[in-house]
C-alpha cells in the first residue's frame, strides 16, 4: 500500500471538507428553540480583537470516520462536537462542551463514546461526565514489563517466503471496554490550583480474537490462520495471567488529587504549567477482585514561548505506580488520569509514546514523557473563522520501573521454542523505549482541531512506525 497517496488523498479531500464546515461551524437557536446554522448570530457571536475574531454562543466541529483493514474490515461513523462560549467573555474557553462519537466496523469493532464538560452548571465547580462503551475485536497485547517480553515481527508477516509466520493477528486479544465517569473540579486557596475528585467504573471483558468471525466472506487465501488464541491464548495456557481475570472483571476507582495550573488556554497552550498529583483507590468489595489495590500519578507539563503565538517548546513528564494490592491484569494497561484527560491504553500508541505499539509496554510502575515542538506557521481568519496550521516534532519515551511479578516463568512456559518469547533480563534489562517523529495540525476556532502524527520506533522490538490521525494537540 502506498501510504503516502492515501495521505495525499486524505488531507486533499479533508480540506476542502473542513473549509466547508467552516462556513456554517455557528450556530444559534431562535425563541422557538429550533436550531439553524449561521456565521453570526443577532447576539454578535464574532467581535475584533488582536489575535483574531472573539468567538461567543455555540460552535461546532465534524470529522467522518472511514477507514479499512483487511482482517477488521470497513470502518464508518463519525465524531461530533459542540462548544458553548457564552458570552464570550472565556474564548479560547468554553462554559459548555459535548462531544459525540459513534463508529462501527463491518466485523463488529465498536466505539460509542459521550463527554460533557461545563464549567457552569455546577457554580465556582467543573463538572466532567463521560460514558463510552468500546469493542476491540483485534486489540495490541505483547505480554507484560517491556523488553522481557521480546516482540517478533516475523510472527505477523505472512509473506510467502517468511518461515516463522504465525498470524497477523498473533500479538491479539478481544477487549469490550465500559467506562463510566464523572469527575468534579473546584478552586484550592488560589484561582491557579484546583481540588480533584471523582469515581470511575470499568466493565472488561476479554477474549482471544475470534477468528472464524474475522474471516467471514474472505477469500481462502487472504483467511486468517487458526492459531489457539495467538499470544494472550498462550499466556492463559500457561497460568501467566491469574484464572479469575483471563476473562476480564470489573473495578471502580475513586480518585482524588490537586491540579496547579497556570496555562494561557487548554487547546493550545504558549506558556504555562500544568502539574496535577492524584491518587486512585479501588475497593475489592467494588470489583471482581477481593484485595482491592491502589494507585498514585504525578503529571507534570511546561510550555515556553519562543516566539510569541508562533513557536513554542513543551514536554510532559509521568509516572503512575502502585501503592498497595495487586492491580488486575486487565487494568494494568490503562494509564489513569484526572480532570479533562481520558484513562488511555499505553505505553505506545497515539496519546502516550508515539511510533511504539499500543500496549507495548505494560508493567505496574511505569514513567513516559514527551518533548515537542511547535510551529503555528500559518495564521488568519477565513470565512469568519479562526483558523492556523501547525508543524510540531517530537521525541517520546517510556519505561517500566516495577515489574508484573510473573512467579515461575521458567517452569510455566514450555519449551525452548517458547521461552524465546521472553528475553534474559540478565542480558536485556528493562530501559527507556524512544520514537521521534513530527505531525501537521489544523485548528478551527483554537479547539477543534485536526492532529496528524507519525511517528518512529528507535528499537525494532518496539515496532516500526505508527500514523495517527484524530482530534487535539497531545497535552
Amino acid at each position: 500500500m502506498n501510504i503516502k497517496k492515501y495521505l495525499a488523498l486524505f488531507l486533499f479531500l479533508y480540506a476542502g471538507y473542513a473549509l466547508s464546515l467552516a462556513q456554517n461551524s455557528d450556530i444559534q437557536g431562535d425563541d422557538k428553540g429550533t436550531v439553524g446554522a449561521s456565521s453570526q448570530s443577532s447576539a454578535d457571536t464574532t467581535t475584533s480583537s488582536e489575535e483574531g475574531l472573539k468567538k461567543s454562543g455555540w460552535s461546532w466541529g465534524a470529522v467522518p470516520a472511514i477507514a479499512y483493514d483487511s482482517d477488521i474490515g470497513f470502518k464508518y461513523g463519525g465524531v461530533l462536537e459542540l462548544w458553548d462560549y457564552g458570552d464570550g467573555s472565556l474564548y479560547p474557553d468554553y462554559e459548555n462542551y459535548f462531544y459525540f462519537e459513534w463508529s462501527n466496523t463491518t466485523k463488529g469493532s465498536q466505539i460509542w463514546e459521550f463527554d460533557y464538560d461545563s464549567r457552569v452548571l455546577i457554580p465556582h465547580v467543573r463538572t466532567l461526565v463521560e460514558a463510552s462503551y468500546l469493542t476491540e475485536r483485534a486489540l495490541d497485547f505483547y505480554g507484560f514489563n517491556g523488553y522481557e517480553t521480546n516482540y517478533n515481527s516475523l510472527f505477523e508477516d505472512d509473506s510467502e517466503d517468511n518461515d516463522l509466520y504465525i498470524s497477523r493477528l498473533y500479538y491479539r486479544q478481544e477487549r469490550k471496554l465500559m467506562r463510566l465517569r464523572t469527575d468534579f473540579q473546584g478552586r484550592f486557596l488560589t484561582d491557579k490550583a484546583k481540588w480533584l475528585g471523582g469515581v470511575t467504573f470499568y466493565n472488561i471483558k476479554l477474549d482471544t480474537v475470534d477468528i472464524d468471525r474475522l474471516n467471514e466472506g474472505k477469500d481462502p487465501a487472504d483467511m486468517l490462520p487458526a492459531v489457539g488464541g495467538g499470544i494472550y491464548g498462550q499466556y492463559t495456557d500457561w497460568g501467566l495471567i491469574p484464572g479469575s481475570q483471563i476473562n476480564g472483571g470489573t473495578s471502580t476507582l475513586f480518585k482524588a488529587g490537586l491540579m496547579f495550573d497556570t496555562r494561557d488556554n487548554e487547546a493550545n497552550p504558549m506558556k504555562g504549567i500544568w502539574t496535577e498529583v492524584l491518587l486512585f483507590a479501588a475497593p475489592g468489595f467494588l470489583g471482581s477482585e477481593s484485595t482491592g489495590y491502589g494507585k498514585y500519578s504525578i503529571t507534570h507539563r511546561q510550555y515556553f514561548t519562543l516566539v510569541p503565538n508562533r513557536l513554542s517548546f513543551v514536554y510532559r513528564l509521568a509516572y503512575q505506580g502502585k501503592l498497595w494490592g495487586d492491580i488486575p491484569t486487565y487494568m494494568m494497561p490503562l494509564i489513569l488520569n484526572g480532570g479533562t484527560a481520558k484513562d488511555r491504553d499505553g505505553l505506545g500508541g497515539s496519546k502516550t509514546v508515539r511510533g511504539m505499539l499500543r500496549n507495548r509496554v505494560v508493567g505496574e510502575d511505569y514513567f513516559y514523557g514527551n518533548l515537542e515542538m511547535r510551529w503555528k506557521f500559518l495564521q488568519t481568519v477565513l470565512f469568519n473563522q479562526n483558523i492556523y496550521l501547525a508543524l510540531n516534532t517530537f521525541l517520546d519515551f517510556g519505561m517500566i520501573t516495577r515489574k508484573y511479578d510473573i512467579e515461575n516463568l521458567e517452569t510455566l512456559v514450555p519449551g525452548p521454542e517458547y521461552r524465546a518469547l521472553f528475553s534474559d533480563a540478565a542480558t536485556k534489562p528493562e530501559r527507556p523505549h524512544f520514537c521521534f517523529g513530527a505531525g501537521f495540525h489544523i485548528a478551527i476556532n483554537e479547539n477543534f482541531i485536526i492532529a496528524i502524527n507519525n511517528g518512529y520506533a528507535i528499537d525494532e522490538n518496539d515496532g516500526d512506525s505508527g500514523l495517527y490521525i484524530g482530534l487535539k494537540w497531545l497535552f
